[in-house]
């Protein structure tokens, strides 16, 4: 009897063990993607403009040639911890005003690059010492990297007809400053 007992409790151990094991198993992976928030301009970033005098009594300075050598790239991975699907967007600033003169800066339409790349302002911006978009809407993305990719960044210089009177002969050096920030 003691023979039948250990032959049956060692065939049910061997079936309880075979139990365990099945066609299929599974494991976890743990994916780690990082926030990113990145910006960078392409081109010759620092560049001098000169408005020329007129020729004839009566006329105004001659305007510059408009700026068109700089990109602007961006990438951005952003953070849903609540799921409210959260963006951002690139701002753009002076650091000072000239008295009596507007830089606007245009970007132009975004090449190249994937995902949700924003949305560019319709017109020119007239920078300001306060942050202004200039591309809203940006979730995750990357424009790639270089010229020729991103936002081509069209710089123009104009006398303030209304405030003519206050320019006067100078050469001074202005900062734009452009920011990837979260809305």
């Amino acid at each position: 009897m003691r023979k039948l007992s250990f032959l049956i409790s060692f065939v049910g151990l061997g079936l309880g063990a075979y139990a365990q094991d099945t066609n299929e198993d599974s494991h976890t992976i743990q994916v780690t993607i990082p926030e990113v928030a990145l910006l960078d301009i392409e081109g010759s970033k620092d560049f001098s403009v000169a408005f020329t005098a007129p020729t004839q009594a009566g006329n105004a300075l001659n305007n510059p040639t408009n700026n068109t050598a700089l990109w602007l790239n961006w990438s951005s991975i952003v953070t849903d911890a609540e799921g409210d699907n959260p963006t951002r967007a690139i701002k753009v600033k002076l650091d000072a005003t000239i008295p009596g003169l507007d830089i606007k800066v245009t970007p132009g339409t975004i090449t190249g690059g994937q995902g949700s790349l924003g949305t560019i302002v319709s017109s020119p911006v007239t920078l300001t010492t306060s942050d202004q978009d200039l591309v809203t809407a940006i979730g995750s993305c990357y424009t790639e990297d270089g010229v020729n990719k991103g936002s081509n960044l069209t710089y123009s210089f104009t006398p303030i007809t209304a405030n003519y009177g206050l320019l006067v002969s100078s050469t001074p050096t202005v900062t734009v400053t452009y920011t990837l920030t979260d809305l």
